[in-house]
């Protein structure tokens, strides 16, 4: 277990010297609505009601095949157990990140080792590739950029599409690498001689030409900052602008995706929720512009992928499964096609555990499990696991989400129109105390007016239920719960 419990404190120290740098820039961006908190009744003895509205002819998104994904790393011996497959596919997961965060630019893929870190038994490249098989989940390869080179990533791609037949589409050239020194902060390894935005777009190119001569299909990632956050803004020495606009100035017109990591935080776990809807539209939106911007017309080919992103607070328990079916859900209507959580098991101090909403936090940040002495059995699920079942639950590949809106700000909603015209609302109750009464309508659909099935996840849930409960137009979703309404035309 020691090797989770190094990562995960290297981790936490690396997110909190960077969230020290961050706090201004999103501080105002994050704040929920000033009237937002007195909406909730203290005692929990009243129900408060909620005007949701969906309007099925307003798309925002198709629900994108890879979208529901996490994070898998080479020093969790747990990554490939038998159990795993059937965990994945019972919450939906549609793509595994391989081969773990920053151990990424440390790790050869040849030899199965990582430079100064810890591979644990059974993680190598096919045992990763058998597991995402066995679980139907489309497979994102990190290439090394740190410790690495264009030809070894380029051997990477030959062996698994051409040797193996893999078909693995979507390629990333390195983890954060703007946390490679460049800007003060060091957490990631990069070995080149210089930690330049210009350097990485220029080695980006080398890497992108020698992976797509091996096989052309594939699709190359590129590494960008959260706008407006550290180090957003701020020239390195021998650039002439920021990371973004250097790194996409070079490499935009031959790259086919970008990378943000979205790691919010906040503090305390209402200030965390409501930061998806704070934040993301305009995060997303100004990703948008700088691909239009450098793109040009190859930008409607660009897409954004999320790699990385959870709660960091209250990790393990009710707080962050709504977090994390909102985040989900918000990233993808404004444009996401891949969100991972980080990740599947991570590890935990035993002795930060606490008591949240009345159930234990471990602070992990895994979606399972480690197993560590202080947790449950591995690969026991904690609240985001069936926060994410739950956005399966909503939505499956080629779903339309459509434009839903709440009256109330600690009442979350989410919708899709299915292929064959049926809709799907996800109601999301933020208020820990009171339960919410919602009254549902809908413009350019006529539900049929029998009593729908709902999917549930309710506080400190152990499985995700299901019943014929309510009606069309009306819907009682508990204290910090999740209701999936599926409705028939």
């Amino acid at each position: 277990m020691r090797e989770f419990i190094l990562l995960r404190r290297s981790r936490l120290a690396r997110l909190a010297a960077v969230t020290s740098l961050l706090a201004a820039a999103v501080t105002a961006a994050a704040a929920r609505p000033a009237d937002a908190a007195n909406t909730a009744s203290p005692s929990g003895s009243a129900s408060a009601s909620v005007s949701v509205s969906v309007n099925v002819d307003q798309t925002l998104a198709t629900f994108p095949s890879a979208g529901i994904g996490v994070n898998t790393a080479v020093y969790d011996a747990n990554m490939n157990g038998p159990a795993i497959p059937g965990l994945l596919s019972h919450a939906g997961v549609k793509a595994m990140r391989y081969p773990g965060g920053s151990y990424a630019d440390i790790y050869h893929w040849k030899t199965n080792t990582a430079d100064g870190g810890v591979v644990a038994p059974n993680t190598d490249f096919d045992a990763f590739m058998a597991t995402a098989k066995a679980a139907d989940a489309q497979p994102i390869i990190t290439a090394d950029y740190g410790s690495g080179t264009p030809e070894e990533a380029a051997d990477w791609v030959k062996y698994a599409n051409v040797t193996k037949h893999y078909g693995v589409k979507y390629w990333e050239i390195g983890n954060e690498i703007p946390g490679n020194g460049e800007y003060g902060a060091a957490w990631e390894t990069d070995l080149h001689a210089s930690h330049s935005a210009t350097t990485y777009a220029n080695n980006l190119l080398q890497f992108a030409s020698a992976m797509k001569a091996v096989d052309p299909t594939v699709k190359i990632g590129a590494v960008l900052c959260v706008p407006g956050s550290w180090p957003d803004g701020i020239v390195g020495p021998g650039d002439t602008a920021d990371w973004n606009d250097t790194v996409l100035s070079i490499a935009g017109s031959k790259i086919d995706f970008v990378i943000v990591h979205y790691y919010p935080g906040g503090s305390s776990a209402a200030d965390m929720l409501a930061k998806p809807q704070a934040q993301v539209p305009g995060m997303m939106s100004a990703v948008h512009s700088l691909v239009d911007k450098w793109a040009g017309s190859h930008a409607r080919d660009v897409g954004i992928a999320i790699t990385e992103t959870n709660s960091t607070i209250d990790s393990d328990t009710s707080p962050a499964g709504l977090f994390a079916a909102d985040d989900y859900l918000t990233l993808m209507e404004n444009g996401a096609f891949n969100v991972d959580w980080w990740d599947m098991h991570n590890g935990t101090d035993c002795s930060k555990v606490t008591t949240v909403e009345g159930a234990q936090d471990y602070d992990d940040g895994g979606f399972l499990s480690s197993g560590a002495p202080c947790e449950p059995p591995v690969n026991t699920p904690f609240a985001p696991y069936y926060g994410i079942a739950m956005v399966s639950k909503l939505g499956s590949a080629g779903d339309r989400l459509v434009r839903a809106n709440s009256s109330n700000p600690l009442l979350i909603t989410h919708a899709v129109r299915r292929g064959n015209g049926d809709v799907n609302v996800m109601l999301i109750n933020e208020d820990p105390n009171t339960s919410a009464t919602v009254s549902l309508s809908y413009s350019g659909f006529s539900p049929c007016p029998v009593t729908p099935t709902v999917y549930s996840y309710a506080k400190n849930g152990t499985s995700v239920t299901k019943a014929r409960t309510g009606s069309v137009t009306s819907q009682i979703v508990p204290p910090y719960a999740i209701a999936v309404v599926r409705l028939h035309r």
